[in-house]
């Protein structure tokens, strides 16, 4: 994982130029002498889940400010997020074993807005895994509690699946039919060994802000957008406040 946090990811932006509010974001932390002290870690594992149509590098800036909270990092391995939910369970699953053996202690789990989900899901399936949870921006209470403008890349992608491109996440997958043990972990009661923070903004652009109150996580309300909450100076405080 590349450690330069003054390069802006090359995956999760918008096809659309960045709005200021993104830009404000991106440049709040762009310096390392202005980033909040990060939560203790202690030598206990990371692993950054990017969200919907985004890889690993998307969240690299926040995943070097954990390195400096003495937290190890690990990759969760997603390049695209585009394929069906079980198959990318699996895999962060058997990622997350690996890591937790070598470390001999259970992981932090940050997810961003798909890679949430994900994170829930993999929390509940292998509660022994995880310490904490983290979403930023996750429709948690529903897949598809999305903006409308954002409707049309995910009909675009489900699309394809359903035709047979590989790697593609199709219309069986959103209906349940291929991926129902992970749908039925990202509704099922959390468990209690494990704790739960749920970030959300109001002011959330691509998400509906209300589908990320899981009943079971702590809510953490911060004013951010949707793509930028994963370099966002305001996002990393409220982190860090509740983890130390």
């Amino acid at each position: 994982m590349s450690t330069d946090a003054g390069n802006f990811p090359p995956f999760g932006l918008p096809l659309t130029p960045p709005r200021p509010r993104v830009v404000a974001e991106w440049l709040s932390t762009r310096d390392r002498d202005r980033w909040p002290a990060a939560p203790p870690g202690d030598g206990r594992p990371v692993m950054l889940i990017p969200g919907f149509l985004a890889g690993d590098q998307s969240l690299t800036r926040m995943a070097v400010w954990l390195r400096t909270g003495g937290y190890v990092l690990a990759r969760s391995g997603i390049r695209w997020n585009v394929n069906c939910m079980e198959p990318l369970v699996e895999a962060v699953e058997a990622r997350l074993e690996r890591v937790v053996s070598a470390a001999g202690r259970p992981a932090l789990l940050v997810g961003q807005s798909r890679g949430g989900s994900i994170a829930r899901a993999v929390a509940v399936l292998r509660p022994d895994l995880v310490d904490t949870v983290v979403t930023l921006g996750s429709p948690l209470l529903d897949q598809l509690a999305v903006r409308p403008r954002t409707l049309p890349s995910i009909i675009g992608v489900g699309l394809l699946g359903t035709v047979g491109v590989p790697g593609l996440f199709s219309w069986s997958c959103l209906a349940g039919e291929c991926c129902a043990r992970s749908a039925d972990a990202v509704r099922a009661p959390f468990p209690s060994s494990v704790r739960f923070l749920s970030v959300y903004s109001r002011s959330d652009e691509v998400v509906r802000w209300e589908a990320c109150l899981d009943p079971f996580a702590e809510h953490v309300e911060v004013d951010a957008s949707h793509i930028g909450m994963g370099m966002s100076r305001q996002v990393w405080s409220a982190v860090a406040d509740k983890l130390a």
